[in-house]
């Protein structure tokens, strides 16, 4: 049923057109749906391993005049995508030269030495380039900010049933490739060494078909069609720019396919984060933060469960909003899965990151200490896995899956690419994370009701946290998880810890109003 132009219940959860507001953007449309998408297919896709094979699968089908689009934070043109099988680098260069359309975004990035990625998406630039693909280097974005969507796009010449898009946590790159073992991706990327010289990885994704590819699409074409220059000009950027043959602007895109036919009974509403910049975004000139807007609106809604996996999970902002959420029902519980360590715990690096979740942790804490749980999780080896999924899902009714951590940084400053999703989908994730978790089958009839699998959790993690306690004498008890006890920042390292976590870790990309009334 339709009322003042929305499917009623949909509005419960997702943002209208007003709500996202950014009116620049072409994903908002007139007429049932709004900012939103119906009649879509969506399917979880658990593990970097799972998602690099049904990437494979669906590239390897593709033939002339069909297309790939494709945004990344890091790609490593050497990363295989299944064992014994090709790299990234070697599909897409091949597709490229066979006549597909191959048009890709990687963030420029800062260089390698700092830790971060410019050689590598350089690399994988260059090589897709010389194969005919048209694949650049974006830095437009804020100052201290990244391009942090990932993002493919496949598109069949004829035969739009067959279209199909991925969005979610796992880049292109080592370390990812990982499966349910948690034994780690033979190809790795530098770590805390207490993650062992293999880090096991979990990650998380969403393959999806039917309209909804129609605006994933739209969100990479704006990006594309930004006239801004890429990069920044300066001599060493040009020179960069230069020996990499990277123009510094992009090439018209072909007229655009038009959106694919229904595919399953979704809704599915494309969420995204552009930091308020100068010059502005044209498809959002005054910023656009309809991840945090959307989570906030679930929040509210928000009665029995909230269950996130997340990188960091860190940020006052954050925890402010689930914090209202705990205050205002009394039966809601929160489970969070975090690593057990930040990816780079050093002297210097690791206060400011602990800082900063050891902060939401304690506000949390004191608004619920009875409902609030956070775990992190080792395989059967005792290695810690190193969480990277964003996922969250409420109340079995809504979950989002995409590109954004819970912090300030994902909410309002780097660009971020998230779908969420009402219906059957947000159980049937939360059943297949919890089941692999507590190491036990998605049947479990503790996994039904919240308060019973919220104490299922807790004892779960209790018999694995006794276990070593006693030296590791019996039988391991089933499951992964573990109770998350970060190692504390000290009152000296507080001194330089908080001011490096706020501008450097987790800055705010919003205009100095929003930021003043506290508001996205």
């Amino acid at each position: 049923m339709v009322r003042n132009g929305y499917t009623i219940g949909m509005t419960d959860w997702f943002l209208t057109p007003d709500e996202r507001g950014n009116p620049a953007t072409d994903i908002d449309r007139i007429g049932p749906g709004g900012s939103w998408t119906e009649g879509n297919l969506v399917k979880p896709v658990i593990h970097g391993a799972t998602y690099f094979r049904r990437l494979y699968d669906e590239l390897c089908v593709l033939r002339a005049g069909d297309r790939v689009f494709f945004t990344d934070w890091r790609g490593d043109a050497d990363e295989v995508l299944y064992p014994d099988g090709p790299t990234i680098g070697q599909v897409l260069c091949d597709l490229a030269r066979s006549g597909v359309e191959v048009r890709g975004l990687l963030w420029r990035s800062h260089s390698d030495h700092l830790s971060f990625n410019a050689q590598e998406n350089q690399k994988l630039g260059a090589e897709l380039n010389e194969a005919g693909a048209e694949v650049l280097l974006d830095q437009r974005v804020r100052r201290m900010a990244s391009h942090h969507q990932k993002l493919f796009v496949i598109r069949h010449q004829g035969e739009p049933t067959k279209d199909v898009a991925f969005v979610g946590g796992i880049d292109l790159c080592h370390q990812r490739r990982d499966d349910e073992r948690h034994l780690g991706d033979p190809q790795q990327a530098p770590m805390d060494p207490r993650y062992g010289p293999r880090a096991p990885w979990h990650d998380a994704a969403v393959e999806l078909r039917g309209p909804v590819v129609g605006d994933l699409l739209r969100c990479f074409v704006e990006r594309w069609d930004d006239g801004h220059p890429l990069d920044r000009r300066t001599p060493y950027r040009m020179w960069v720019q230069r020996r990499a043959r990277m123009p510094r602007h992009p090439k018209k895109l072909p007229e655009a396919f038009p959106d694919p036919p229904e595919a399953g009974r979704h809704a599915v509403q494309v969420l995204r984060t552009y930091a308020h910049k100068h010059p502005g975004f044209p498809f959002a000139p005054k910023g656009e933060y309809s991840v945090a807007r959307a989570y906030q609106k679930a929040f509210a809604r928000a009665r029995r469960l909230i269950y996130v996996e997340d990188q960091y999970f860190w940020s006052r902002t954050v925890a402010e909003g689930l914090c209202r959420a705990l205050e205002r029902s009394a039966e809601l519980r929160l489970i969070a899965v975090v690593p057990r360590y930040p990816d780079q715990d050093g002297a210097i690096s690791g206060p400011p990151a602990r800082y900063g979740q050891l902060q939401a942790m304690r506000m949390l804490q004191a608004a619920a200490p009875d409902r609030v749980a956070i775990f992190d999780l080792e395989n059967s080896n005792g290695v810690p896995i190193y969480v990277h999924a964003k996922v969250c899902v409420v109340d079995d009714e809504w979950i989002a899956c995409g590109s954004d951590n819970f912090n300030r940084r994902s909410w309002t400053n780097d660009s971020e690419l998230t779908c969420a999703v009402t219906g059957d989908l947000a159980r049937e994730y939360r059943l297949r994370l919890w089941a692999e978790h507590l190491g036990t089958d998605t049947d479990d009839p503790d996994f039904l009701d919240p308060e019973l699998g919220f104490a299922r959790w807790q004892r779960t993690a209790a018999a694995l946290d006794a276990w070593h306690d006693a030296g590791e004498s019996g039988p391991r008890p089933p499951g992964q998880i573990r109770r998350h006890d970060p190692d504390p920042v000290s009152r000296l390292q507080t001194l330089w810890a908080a001011p490096l976590y706020r501008h450097l870790y987790d800055p705010d990309g919003r205009p100095r109003s929003m930021r003043r009334r506290n508001e996205f």
